[in-house]
């Protein structure tokens, strides 16, 4: 399990360029790579998913289940299942809990799921003991109130996809969820945290067709799953708050209102 440790002090190079955008307070980087670059001096981390990790996450949390994120989907993933006295979410979005968010409309109160995502769950898991919020455009508003009570410094990590080939593709769901979150945070943006902030403005008027005409989306669709992608592009109906804690998703209430300043939007 990777632990990223806040060092303040410390500054990470490649070459003679630093890339943890740390002049600003909110910064945002994509993917595995990204979070190790701006976690280590952030006091939060907003980890976003749309399709189809986090939405999932905020769906059962909400209804008072226990996620425990997962990377992998293969057979090591029914041994952490049992180590953490929990069941394996169905390996396909087909039947039983599973990735699909529609799927977790019924899960019961307290039930304890282990939900491997290659993205999302991934990047959750590698968090380790740092404080890790799972975001999504769902519970936008609310996650950035909790955070803005948990520290002054933000590190949104859009998840991103991967091609057939294995290469790490962005992904427009998620730079709109980044977008989100960003907006409703308070503090100075880099200008990675300023693109996706205008991304997620741009499609606002309509992020439910925005979604169903991403690649994403379109995958999504042809599928099956429209349902998914329309429960993804529910903005700011949760007051849901996905909390990274003991290896496990727990939903918490957010605060009425920022202790900075009113975020309603």
């Amino acid at each position: 399990m990777e632990v990223f440790l806040r060092s303040p002090g410390r500054r990470y190079y490649a070459g003679e360029v630093t890339f943890d955008q740390a002049e600003f307070a909110i910064r945002c980087e994509w993917g595995l790579r990204g979070m190790k670059e701006l976690a280590p001096i952030s006091d939060v981390i907003l980890i976003v998913d749309v399709l189809s990790f986090t939405t999932a996450v905020d769906v059962a949390t909400s209804r008072g289940a226990i996620v425990f994120p997962y990377p992998e989907k293969d057979h090591t993933a029914a041994d952490y299942a049992e180590t953490m006295d929990a069941n394996l979410a169905a390996p396909t979005r087909q039947s039983g809990f599973s990735l699909s968010p529609a799927s977790l409309e019924g899960v019961p109160n307290g039930y304890r799921l282990v939900l491997p995502s290659p993205h999302g769950a991934a990047l959750s898991f590698a968090a380790g003991d740092s404080v890790a919020i799972a975001a999504c455009l769902r519970n936008a508003v609310a996650v950035s109130r909790m955070a803005a009570g948990l520290g002054s410094t933000f590190a949104v990590i859009p998840a991103g996809e991967t091609w057939d080939t294995g290469e790490f593709r962005p992904s427009l769901e998620d730079c709109i969820g980044a977008g989100a979150v960003i907006a409703a945070l308070p503090g100075t943006r880099s200008p990675e945290a300023d693109l996706a902030a205008a991304t997620f403005e741009r499609f606002r008027g309509d992020l439910r067709g925005a979604l169903r005409k991403s690649g994403s989306g379109k995958e999504l669709a042809e599928r099956g799953f429209v349902r998914d992608i329309d429960l993804a592009a529910d903005y700011n109906v949760s007051k849901n708050v996905p909390r990274l804690r003991s290896r496990a998703f727990c939903g918490e209430l957010a605060p009425a209102v920022s202790p900075h300043r009113d975020l309603s939007l």
